[in-house]
């Protein structure tokens, strides 16, 4: 059995809204262990984005614990996640969030630029994560001068520069048409496989389901097989 990486305990997450309050995540376990592949499934608002955002450091839980290689993350300040996420988690969204003003090359270099890495030492993570998504030969291009396809690869990139031990993707192929799919899936499973990432997607797509290594389906707060 492969290491813990990621253990949720008793997570629960309660909004507000006017006055009522809304459970979304109630009392949920999980574990998931290095360089798994784990597809989260379920009914639109059924808390699959919520968790995703709460194993990813983007929110705090109202109770429970979530632990990323033996880290308390629910514990730390806003301050300290941030520091946390910067160096550990890596984020692919559906909608590509790349800057269009900026080339693929420097859309990549962004999350460097938090770090203590030379200008060289940038350039030199930025050409590796370009090229394992294969996209060096187009790193002076802007993302209006790429397809979809090759933005979302930008992003996989830009998600990948900082060595991140988890991958966290909130419906990476939802903006995509079925071919240009599963060259992502295609590309994250080589990422899974090959480069020993461990990921996390949120995906309401059976198909793109497949590609991981297994698959949890999370209905009224609660996870099921």
């Amino acid at each position: 059995m492969s290491e813990t990486l990621v253990e949720v305990q008793n997570l629960t997450k309660i909004y507000s809204r006017g006055g009522e309050e809304l459970v979304v995540l109630d009392n949920l376990n999980l574990n998931v262990p290095k360089e798994d592949f784990l597809a989260l499934m379920g009914p639109s608002g059924s808390g699959k984005s919520t968790l995703l955002n709460l194993i990813g450091g983007l929110d705090t839980p109202s109770s429970g614990s979530v632990s990323v290689d033996g880290e308390r993350i629910d514990q730390m300040n806003s301050n300290q996640l941030s520091n946390w996420r910067a160096s550990h988690v890596g984020f692919i969204f559906q909608f590509y969030n790349l800057l269009p003003v900026l080339t693929a090359q420097k859309n990549v270099e962004l999350p460097l630029l938090l770090t203590k890495l030379s200008r060289s030492q940038r350039e030199e993570h930025v050409k590796t994560a370009l090229t394992i998504v294969d996209l060096l030969d187009r790193s002076g291009h802007k993302p209006n001068e790429l397809s979809g396809g090759q933005q979302q690869r930008v992003a996989i990139a830009r998600a990948l520069v900082s060595d991140p031990d988890i991958l966290v993707c909130d419906e990476p192929t939802g903006d995509l048409d079925r071919g240009t799919a599963t060259e992502i899936l295609e590309l994250l499973k080589i990422l899974n496989n090959d480069h020993g990432k461990t990921i996390l997607m949120v995906t309401h797509d059976p198909v793109a389901a497949e590609f991981a290594k297994r698959t949890l389906h999370l209905d009224k707060g609660q996870l099921k097989d």
